[in-house]
């Protein structure tokens, strides 16, 4: 056998390269000729062509780093270690495996102990990018926060080309380069996007060239169908992010010598485009070098035959495990008492708290009230940390972060970019490496750019069969304040309700924003909790301090008026104004407190004892959380009812401007008390 390549063979496991492409190619072929046609497979992509490069970073992982890929990841996740029944077993959803068959079987995970975690993969381009600059800089927080040992810690992110013109890949951009983090960027360019090609994508058609000067990043670009050019432009990536030199970007141009999936025909590819694709073929390229220079051709035709072999009896494995019962399909939505063998456990304890308020002192604005907890979680809880646009210095616009990040540092309460999905995804990585984040978002309107990166957090318990979760609580101040507009003043708490995962709580004074607060930042699962601007400061709102201890449970409601001739359900800003409305009439008012999971008893208990309901929300009537309540009355106490189910909304329009415009859009008293009179005189 000829002298080995001494370039060629630094620092790389040539052999096990070998097995792990050679496992790649045999795990698509199977499916490709097998498991597809047979329809054990719905859903295939093809990571031929991207396997070589691929391994050659997911040997290069080790505990504390973390990736986050795409649904093209899978040989990356064979070189992490991934069980190969799983491998195959996911993609049949079968019981087991990445997701115990709820998830599709290309969006991966793995929790990995002991080696570098395969963060939860998600099903949009561009989602996997601001989790895994939540990694890096949890890595960052905790070696300079925590003083625990990052011992070069990284975190890799892996993407296509096309996935360069998506906002989530700018997003941690920004973040990882005017941070510093040490994040390696990875882009697999194939020179497509489904059928579209990178003209349409990237401008020149090479990211890596366009970001030359982008300062903070160092680029690393080359052919990652070379095994030598690929091994080196790795080695040098990983080797310069794990410096601390800061975040780069690795890019390797590799041919998709699949369709985008297993349906995409590719007509929209020449067949000499299909041809020169297979040319650039890295395996035939890999084997050249290896058998010849590494370790034999007899040593290679025995891996081909190991490798089928495995591949086999992990088919076998696979086909035998069952398919999950459908009786646990709605299993791990929320935390019940199993934490997730990534991400969480971060809040403090519960223990030597009390759900009886005892109030103290004057009465505080709920501004205060949210500060002061914010102030003593983060006093003693390490792992807590407060961060969005403007909530350092300035203290937030509604001021409820003042003077924060003056006692607690720019390290735990923070300043951000202006991006919300950067905002929120940063949260989700660092809620993976086991911190508390808390993010704000200055108005509920501007929660829109992150909505995927919120579905993606609040089912990720259910898609991974609890094996990750990320908790969180997000501060969204939204509804109306002395006049509105269709960008400040929305309220639509409902969608967050129609999240999964998410629990959304919704005081309407101090002392429950207290208890609900207190109540999300120890709790185990992600709390939207909305705080109306227009009881921030309210009069009707403020209330004693009630303990340093208190914590309400949510899904209690409170009834702040009780009565007997109707039931009010309201919650928010709309609780004053029906307890104004209803001066002189023997009613029940429930202030829900918490929409998910919102007190079903205690409305139905109260609907079958004054036969009457009314629902006041500030929420657009179509499609709006009343309708949810309605329906819940009508289907559990039809047969109580003397009067049909009633709502006071907002139209079905965006928060008007002027003053006396908004008035008249908002449920008022005027209009609330009419429709008590209605249904008490029905």
């Amino acid at each position: 056998m000829a002298e080995a390549d001494a370039e060629f063979t630094v620092a790389t496991d040539w052999e096990e390269v070998a097995r792990l492409v050679l496992t790649s190619r045999e795990l698509d072929r199977l499916e490709e000729e097998e498991l597809v046609p047979a329809k054990q497979v719905l859903y295939q992509f093809s990571a031929r062509g991207h396997d070589l490069a691929q391994v050659l970073l997911g040997l290069k992982l080790k505990d504390g780093d973390a990736a986050c890929g795409y649904y093209r990841s899978r040989p990356l996740l064979l070189a992490l270690g991934v069980p190969l029944a799983d491998a195959l077993g996911s993609g049949m959803g079968r019981s087991g495996g990445y997701s115990g068959g709820r998830d599709i079987g290309v969006v991966f995970n793995y929790p990995n102990p002991g080696g570098a975690h395969a963060l939860p993969m998600c099903g949009g381009v561009g989602a996997q990018y601001t989790p895994a600059a939540g990694w890096a800089q949890a890595i960052r927080y905790k070696a300079e926060g925590l003083k625990e040992s990052a011992e070069g810690n990284i975190a890799l992110v892996l993407g296509g080309d096309a996935s360069c013109a998506t906002g989530g890949f700018w997003s941690a951009l920004t973040i990882a380069t005017t941070q510093k983090l040490p994040l390696l960027f990875y882009v697999e360019d194939n020179g497509y996007g489904i059928s579209v090609p990178s003209t349409y994508q990237t401008p020149g058609k090479n990211i890596a060239a366009n970001l030359a000067s982008f300062q903070g990043l160092t680029i690393f670009n080359g052919d990652g169908t070379d095994p030598v050019e690929a091994a080196r432009l790795v080695d040098a990536a990983v080797t310069h992010v794990r410096s601390g030199a800061g975040p780069a970007l690795l890019r390797l141009t590799v041919p998709r010598l699949e369709g985008h999936s297993y349906q995409d025909t590719q007509t929209y590819k020449s067949e000499a485009e299909i041809a020169a694709e297979w040319e650039r073929d890295p395996l035939p390229r890999l084997k050249a070098h290896c058998a010849a220079l590494q370790i034999g051709e007899a040593r290679w035709s025995e891996l081909e035959t190991q490798v089928a072999w495995e591949v086999a009896r992990a088919r076998e494995e696979a086909e035998a495990r069952p398919v999950l019962d459908g009786d646990r399909v709605a299993d791990d939505v929320f935390f019940s008492g199993t934490h997730a063998e990534v991400g969480g456990r971060a809040g403090l304890s519960l223990d030597g708290t009390h759900d009886e308020p005892r109030p103290e002192g004057q009465r505080i604005n709920m501004v205060t009230a949210i500060r002061k907890v914010l102030d003593q979680e983060l006093d003693a809880n390490p792992r807590m940390c407060v961060f969005g646009e403007d909530v350092g210095p300035k203290g937030g616009v509604h001021a409820v972060t003042l003077g924060l990040q003056d006692k607690y540092g720019e390290t735990r309460v923070f300043d951000t970019s202006l991006n919300e999905e950067g905002i929120v995804g940063r949260a989700v990585g660092m809620a993976l490496a086991g911190l508390l984040p808390v993010p704000e978002i200055q108005f509920r309107k501007y929660a829109e750019p992150a909505t995927e990166q919120i579905n993606d957090t609040g089912t990720m318990r259910w898609r991974t069969a609890n094996r990750f979760a990320a908790p969180m609580v997000l501060r969204v101040p939204g509804g109306f304040f002395k006049c509105g507009d269709p960008w400040h003043s929305q309220t639509n708490e409902v969608q967050f309700v129609h999240n999964p995962g998410w629990m959304v709580a919704v005081p309407s004074n101090a002392e429950d924003a207290v208890g609900l607060l207190r109540a999300a930042l120890r709790g185990n699962d992600p709390v939207l909790f909305f705080e109306h601007r227009a009881m921030l400061d309210d009069s009707w709102a403020r209330r004693p301090w009630p303990g340093d201890a208190y914590v309400l449970p949510f899904g209690k409601a409170r009834k702040t008026r009780q009565g007997d001739q109707i039931t009010i359900v309201t919650w928010g800003a709309m609780v004053p104004r029906c307890e104004a409305a209803a001066e002189g009439i023997s009613a029940d008012v429930i202030d829900l407190r918490t929409l998910n999971p919102w007190d079903r008893e205690a409305v139905l208990d109260s609907v079958r004892r004054t036969r009457r309901c009314l629902i006041v929300h500030e929420d657009l009537r179509t499609g709006g959380f009343g309708a949810e309540i309605a329906a819940v009355v009508a289907d559990e106490a039809f047969l109580d009812l003397d009067a049909p189910v009633a709502r006071v909304t907002m139209p079905d329009i965006p928060s008007p401007h002027h003053p006396s415009l908004l008035e008249a859009a908002v449920p008022s008293v005027a209009r609330i008390r009419a429709e008590i009179d209605r249904l008490v005189g029905f």
